[in-house]
């Protein structure tokens, strides 16, 4: 069986303030079409579909022409993330039928969505966990202690994802108990897995000073044999593609797929893919990434501007470009040139290389002078003090505010 795991769209997000909603119609018609030449038996769509809870009609719209298209093609198992609102994405899930699993509350977490193959072949078991926030869902993960007494999962992600994974391996071991050909077992899951490598761009899920689940939680059980083995686990939330896990850890593979997207600067040397993956009774028999469409490379440029609008910087003209000049005056019209030498720079900022050259911050007091204040600040900000021309002006400007004060 051959699945494709991706993850994190955040359709409806911008960069910088640039629409992306061209890009992600792109990675889209791409998707559809690596489905088709792949011949893929499921998509695995591992959380965060959506930026916001709320999401922009046209990115509504974007998904549903886009589910439409992938279950003509295959089958389609898609989770909320952190970023979602399970009950808006989960809405009429219970109305799909076959090509389309929607896997957003937490009560079904322990029933595998069954993917069969065409061939007649073992298939795959897929259970797909939506996004466990612990102050939501702890009462629906509520166990049984041995004496009958209920068992409140602690407020942390590790206690939440281990209690679901326990209602998922009892699922497990019973289905392979009853014999039979072994069906390979695959876990999509949407957390913060520790080992793996952040970017600027995922929000926050700290709970109790804590985001992250070991890799551990997902490992083999001691003593439980082949019966409640996970064979892959399909992770969603960080955007860098990446494996997690340790090489003498016993237990599934373990995979993010990453954003289709660069959504921050910190992104810029991610190489952004799908992962396609073969499946067969005995587990992962291979895993291949598949290159994503780059919109537009991002990069970052410094110098001071007469470095910046030299040759130096002639392949980085149509990037997306965060700039940084280091002259140590401000540059008469530095956004302006700027922009016409990079029409795609999406920050400007003005960083004087003397900036790292640190003196302890003027402390303002309700007695001091105001123009002084302002001349401290001309200074900080412009690498220089204020020639006397300036301070005339500044001086001037406090007087008349002084005057119409006192006039009104």
């Amino acid at each position: 069986m051959r699945i494709l795991h991706t993850s994190d769209w955040h359709l409806g997000r911008t960069l910088h303030g640039v629409d992306l909603h061209a890009h992600h119609e792109a990675f889209l018609d791409h998707l559809v079409e690596v489905v088709r030449a792949e011949a893929v038996d499921a998509v695995l769509v591992a959380g965060d579909v959506y930026d916001r809870a709320v999401p922009p009609v046209a990115s509504v719209e974007l998904l549903s022409d886009a589910l439409a298209r992938l279950t003509s093609l295959t089958r389609v198992v898609l989770t909320p993330g952190n970023h979602d609102s399970a009950a808006r994405l989960g809405f009429g899930a219970g109305l799909y039928r076959d090509r389309l699993a929607v896997r957003s509350r937490v009560p079904g977490i322990g029933t595998p969505v069954l993917l069969p193959e065409d061939d007649g072949g073992p298939g795959a078991l897929v259970y797909a966990l939506p996004y466990l926030d612990p102050d939501m869902c702890r009462d629906a993960l509520t166990e049984t202690d041995p004496g009958g007494e209920p068992v409140r999962p602690a407020r942390s992600h590790e206690a939440v994802t281990g209690a679901a994974l326990r209602r998922v391996r009892r699922d497990l071991a019973a289905r392979r108990r009853s014999g039979g050909t072994r069906q390979p077992a695959v876990v999509m899951a949407h957390a913060f897995v520790v080992g793996g490598q952040p970017s600027e761009s995922e929000r926050d899920i700290r709970v109790g000073g804590v985001d992250s689940v070991p890799a551990g939680v997902f490992a083999d059980v001691p003593g439980a044999g082949e019966l409640s083995a996970l064979d892959y686990v399909a992770l969603g939330h960080l955007h860098g593609p990446q494996r997690v896990g340790t090489a003498d850890l016993a237990g599934p593979q373990m995979r993010y797929a990453g954003s289709p997207l660069a959504y921050s600067f910190s992104e810029r040397h991610h190489h952004k893919s799908t992962a396609v993956i073969e499946l067969s009774e005995d587990g992962v028999r291979s895993v291949r990434l598949v290159e994503a469409p780059t919109p537009r490379r991002l990069s970052e440029v410094a110098g001071t501007l007469a470095e910046l609008l030299g040759p130096v910087t002639e392949d980085r003209t149509e990037d997306w470009v965060r700039v940084a000049v280091t002259d140590d005056v401000r540059p008469s019209e530095m956004y302006a040139q700027v922009r016409r030498r990079f029409p795609h720079a999406l920050v400007v900022q003005h960083r004087p290389a003397r900036g790292t050259e640190r003196t302890d911050a003027l402390t303002v007091h309700a007695a001091q002078d105001p123009v002084t204040v302002a001349e401290e600040f001309v200074r900080t900000a412009g690498g220089r003090p204020p020639e006397a021309a300036e301070r005339t002006v500044l001086r001037q400007a406090y007087e008349r505010v002084l005057s119409t004060g006192r006039s009104a």
